[in-house]
């Protein structure tokens, strides 16, 4: 089954309602972690203790609109909260990743490979990868997907804008396939902050720009790829259009299945659209830039 999983930072004296508003908007599970480095100790008998800085973690199924969930979520939490929201690691991929560390191909040139392993093929396009914090290891087919398609493309000298950039394992990859420049935009800063620490693992820290939201740039690239849900590339669809110019590649993926036609044809407004790529659960929609 496909999962979401939608976090909020906040502070200890509103998780309890926001975790309280998540059950009734119908999570399946919530949670409570820290959401900083807080040193906590052993409550009194009878006492619940929550972290100063407490992150809240609702887990959703995929199939759930989430737009009223995050509606009232704005109502419950001060305006600068940073909510996010991420299609969940499928664990069985997970657990083989983490267990058995193989370099994972995408594609026909492009591989992933654990930092502590040998590469298969030192000819081929090799990027660097740990399974960390950030949303992003190519073990989830919306990742996989958006490599796949990336492997594809003729990339020299191209500027990619990569939204929702994770770990920036999209961006890496295209510098890797050989963009010129990257454009990696998350909401998240963990996510920006991970994007440039794998980018200098793999030496590509040059060419890549990474922003939030509210600093990103205004330009026209090659190549956008976008893979943030299906409820955000609605939402950004003006925003993502606008960053290509006629003959610009996009894929968009962090969709479900059966959401794909809806992307598909929202974006075909302004895109001729390729066939809907399909991975399981997931989908990736993809098209050109009309004139």
């Amino acid at each position: 089954m496909a999962w979401i999983q939608l976090r909020i930072n906040t502070q200890a004296s509103r998780a309890e309602a926001l975790g309280e508003a998540l059950s009734e908007l119908g999570a399946q599970a919530v949670t409570f972690v820290d959401a900083k480095d807080t040193p906590w100790y052993e409550p009194k008998p009878g006492e619940v203790q929550l972290w100063p800085d407490t992150q809240v973690i609702g887990l959703f199924d995929a199939s759930e609109e989430m737009s009223p969930v995050l509606t009232r979520i704005k109502t419950l939490a001060p305006p600068d909260t940073l909510v996010t929201l991420d299609p969940l690691e499928d664990k069985d991929w997970e657990r083989e990743w983490m267990d058995n560390f193989h370099p994972v191909q995408f594609g026909k040139r492009l591989w992933i490979c654990p930092s502590w392993r040998d590469v298969p093929d030192p000819d081929a396009v090799n990027v660097m990868l740990d399974p960390g914090l950030a949303f992003g290891t190519g073990t989830h087919p919306t990742t996989a997907l958006c490599l796949k398609w990336l492997d594809g493309l003729e990339l020299a000298g191209k500027t990619v804008v990569d939204f929702g950039c994770g770990s920036g394992i999209l961006g890496i990859a295209a510098l890797k396939l050989g963009a010129a420049r990257v454009i990696g935009i998350d909401i998240d800063p963990q996510a920006v902050q991970a994007s440039q620490e794998n980018a200098r693992r793999n030496e590509v820290a040059n060419r890549i720009e990474l922003y939030l939201p509210e600093q990103q740039p205004t330009l026209q690239a090659d190549v956008v790829v976008a893979n943030i849900l299906a409820g955000p590339l609605r939402e950004l669809r003006e925003v993502i259009t606008d960053y290509c110019r006629p003959g610009t590649l996009l894929a968009l993926s962090g969709i479900l299945q059966e959401q794909a036609q809806a992307i598909h044809d929202l974006y075909a407004q302004d895109f001729d659209m390729d066939a809907i790529a399909v991975d399981g659960d997931w989908a990736r929609v993809s098209g050109v830039k009309r004139s």
